[in-house]
């Protein structure tokens, strides 16, 4: 059984290669850090091709995926893992995009109250969110990589979904508030 992409005397770089980008968001979402990111995949790949032997010829995105999330949940487990701050160089640059002022402060506002929103998230939605929205894995894929029966990632992901709705009107409220505060 081999999917279409992936040939049965498929190599190690065929298989992981293509789904690195894939990967590093991953683990960039799970450990929140692009630099620990990094690190992880760079271990997930040496296990990968230390238990290459095992891949099936399925599903070679699932395959690596799950030992990349498996990777980063090892090191949080291990480390008491904390996500450090990333300096992000676009926000702290003298160089700005051709949008407006307010634009970019919209922009800005959006793009941090979702990925807060998503750390507010518990792991087991936050991963179902990561791989369905980010990753584009279909409810087979993601059914296949969690190992749980597709109709449990459906419910999941509107779970996760309401979840997420929840946490972003909790974070723009507390968003109002502080600013209500300042304007007083």
């Amino acid at each position: 059984m081999n999917t279409p992409d992936v040939p049965a005397a498929a190599s190690f770089d065929e298989v992981v290669l293509p789904h690195l980008d894939a990967a590093r968001r991953l683990a960039r979402w799970l450990l929140g850090n692009e630099d620990d990111a990094e690190d992880a995949v760079q271990e997930a790949a040496l296990r990968a091709l230390r238990y290459f032997r095992t891949f099936s010829g399925v599903n070679a995105r699932g395959w690596f995926l799950r030992i990349v999330r498996n990777t980063c949940y090892g090191w949080r487990d291990q480390q008491g893992y904390l996500a450090t701050e990333v300096f992000d160089e676009t926000q702290h640059s003298d160089v700005r995009q051709t949008k407006d002022p307010e634009a970019l402060l919209v922009d800005a506002n959006r793009s941090d109250l979702v990925e807060q929103a998503m750390q507010d998230l518990p792991d087991r939605f936050r991963k179902l969110l990561v791989l369905r929205e980010f990753e584009g894995l279909s409810y087979q894929e993601l059914a296949d990589e969690i190992g749980i029966p597709i109709g449990t990632v459906m419910s999941g992901l509107s779970r996760a979904r309401q979840a997420l709705r929840s946490a972003l009107d909790d974070q723009a409220r507390r968003r109002a508030e502080v600013n209500d505060e300042v304007l007083v």
